[in-house]
């Protein structure tokens, strides 16, 4: 199956997810894992990023530039103003959108786009999974107020896990480990994946290179928690562990989006 189109599919999964967690919820005023946010804020929040989302995908398809900033002040007004029932309503309705629009892009139109995004321009594989990273994380923050035991969905996992190098450095914002400099091995299980942290005094990244300061083992759903700021330690699998230079404590500062 075309990547793109595998990507796409998985974040239709994702929104499945999404509507059956918000059916099991409640009411939606009852709060989400976020604590800034109830479940209906986040929910706001997955809605306008799906409206915006479709803007500029309809936007870059049409080879305009993509809509100035004051537009996307004014969709997140309009989503601020509405009832938490109508926020949580409207979100799934402008979602299942979103990606209904994604579906019925052929081939050709898919392997063409190109959208730019936080300085860069990404293609459809590329744009499709930084809207699944926040999609699934978002589902799971909802899901996890009634379930302890919640993960992310699976089928994210496997997409994102692999797209991590594209998004540590700018996740780990936090305070940096007492031994930094330091490079970690970072062993991940479903999937199994192996790869170096390379934490510096300014950045941090993902490589190949061989690390020597300690190692990780942990989930590829717990990695994806922690680099969202997600892994407490009421949510952490007994399976992470680490030794050497670096402890779960402090990669837990590191990636604190606070």
């Amino acid at each position: 199956m075309d990547q793109h189109r595998s990507i796409i599919q998985t974040l239709s999964a994702s929104h499945d997810t999404l509507v059956a967690t918000v059916e099991a919820f409640g009411p939606v005023t009852g709060a989400s894992y976020c604590s800034e946010w109830s479940a209906a804020q986040v929910l706001s929040h997955i809605g306008s990023g799906a409206e915006i989302g479709l803007l500029n995908l309809n936007a870059a398809l049409a080879s305009e530039p993509a809509p100035e900033r004051d537009r996307y002040l004014e969709i997140w007004d309009v989503w601020n103003a509405k009832t938490p029932e109508a926020q949580a309503a409207d979100a799934l309705v402008a979602d299942a959108a979103h990606i209904e629009r994604l579906s019925g892009l052929d081939d050709a139109a898919l392997d063409a786009l190109r959208i730019p995004m936080m300085g860069r321009e990404l293609d459809a594989s590329g744009a499709v999974a930084m809207r699944l990273f926040e999609h699934a994380v978002h589902t799971w923050d909802i899901a996890v107020m009634s379930d302890a035991s919640a993960e992310v969905l699976a089928a994210a996992v496997d997409v994102l896990v692999d797209r991590l190098p594209d998004r540590i450095g700018r996740a780990a914002k936090g305070a940096k480990p007492a031994s930094s400099p330091a490079r970690l091995a970072v062993t991940t299980s479903a999937p199994h994946r192996e790869f170096s942290l390379a934490i510096g005094e300014e950045t941090t990244a993902i490589d190949q290179d061989p690390a020597g300061d300690g190692t990780v083992v942990i989930p590829a759903e717990a990695l994806l928690r922690l680099v969202s700021g997600r892994l407490d330690p009421a949510h952490t699998p007994s399976s992470v562990a680490t030794t050497g230079a670096v402890g779960l404590d402090e990669l837990r500062a590191l990636f604190d989006q606070s």
